[in-house]
Parts: structure tokens; C-alpha cells; sequence
């Protein structure tokens, strides 16, 4: 069985925190609270899609870059936290929400909420491509009788 160094578990819980702060911080720049449906077409501003699709990539990249080769797989986890929080804070009357608004059913939310992990998951798939600067498997070298073979893919730690 393979162990995992408490190094590895120490960067990946930073990279899942720092990019949770991110991700929240984010919501409060934009001002846009997504489980908290205000009816109608306004309700799809672009802050609300810069909110949905932008900031989960970059939160994706950002926990890749942190986390480095299986930051794609933490990815999923910032964007279910800061979404989770934010609609039982308003759900259980912790966040005020604007005059006029609703909260959203649990259907759509879940709907949302899985667009903005997929995002998240696309984010930390490009931020190990940055990591790697390559994606898949390479070909190997092979050894010729003049030349030694010269190790392909990343540097061993």
C-alpha cells in the first residue's frame, strides 16, 4: 500500500483552503450570491456567469498549482465547500440575502453547484498541464548505442 507523506496532505489541505477563500472572496467582489434567486432574466448578469464559470477555473488552477500532480481531483472540493456554506448560511438565516430574493430550491443549487465543480475540475486539469507543460503519456526514448537514455516526464522528488 502506497503512504502518503504528511507533507503532501499538509499542501493539499492549504491548496483547498486558500483556494476556498478565493472562491468566497470572489462571491463578495462580484456581489453575487447564486442561491439566492431573484427571479427573471436579470438574475443572469455577468457578473453571475463571471461568478459560475470564471472563478471556479481560476480556483481550479490555483489548487493545481498549489497542490501540483492530483490537484485535479482536489479541484472538486473548494467550489462543494464555499457553495454548501453559503447556501445553509442563508438557508438557516446566517447571510442576509437581497429584499426581493428567494432561496433557490435544492434541485437547481445542486444543478448549479455541479456546474461550478466541473469548472473547478477543468481549472485544476489545466493547472496540472501548467505543472507538467505536457498532458498524457510521452513516448519513450530510445536507447541508442552513442546516446543514454534521458528521463522523460517530471523530475523525481
Amino acid at each position: 500500500m502506497r503512504r502518503i507523506s504528511p507533507e503532501r496532505v499538509y499542501r493539499g489541505a492549504g491548496a483547498v483552503i486558500l483556494a476556498s477563500v478565493f472562491m468566497h472572496f470572489c462571491d463578495r467582489i462580484l456581489g453575487v450570491q447564486i442561491e439566492a434567486f431573484t427571479g427573471g432574466i436579470g438574475y443572469f448578469s455577468p457578473w453571475w456567469v463571471l461568478d459560475v464559470f470564471l472563478v471556479p477555473f481560476l480556483t481550479g488552477i490555483m489548487v493545481s498549482l498549489i497542490f501540483g500532480f492530483g490537484g485535479k481531483w482536489l479541484a472538486h472540493l473548494p467550489p462543494l465547500i464555499v457553495r454548501s456554506v453559503s447556501y445553509f448560511g442563508i438557508a438557516e438565516h446566517m447571510t442576509a440575502m437581497a429584499p426581493g430574493s428567494s432561496l433557490m430550491p435544492i434541485g437547481w443549487w445542486g444543478f448549479y453547484l455541479i456546474l461550478t465543480i466541473e469548472f473547478c475540475a477543468v481549472g485544476g486539469v489545466i493547472g496540472e498541464v501548467l505543472v507538467k507543460r505536457t498532458y498524457g503519456r510521452s513516448k519513450p526514448n530510445k536507447p541508442t548505442p552513442n546516446k543514454p537514455v534521458e528521463q522523460t516526464g517530471p523530475a523525481p522528488r
